[in-house]
């Protein structure tokens, strides 16, 4: 299982089974989040996923075309979760 949370421990989440994939994006938008480094970046299955307290979103397209949305909590800003429209399961 792994666990976490935003920064003031509004949001908490759990993933339970192991990560479909980790990787680091080197996208611009990415680069913003990471003060100009990359992200790095667990895809897990939606369904293994819990997640409590409030999250905020924030709705982009990507480069690829995808429908983004970028999760934060809203007291401290702590960037939670990405998802896009195109792959519901992740």
């Amino acid at each position: 299982m792994i666990e976490g949370g935003s920064l003031c421990g509004s949001v908490r989440y759990e993933a339970h089974g192991a990560p479909l994939v980790m990787r680091a994006c080197w996208c611009r938008l990415c680069q913003y989040l990471a003060s100009g480094n990359a992200t790095v970046n667990l895809a897990c299955r939606r369904d293994a996923v819990t997640i409590s307290g409030e999250l905020k979103d924030f709705v982009s397209i990507a480069d690829s075309g995808n429908h983004m949305h970028r999760q934060f909590c809203p007291t401290c800003g702590t960037h939670v979760f990405s998802s896009a429209d195109e792959r519901p399961h992740l």
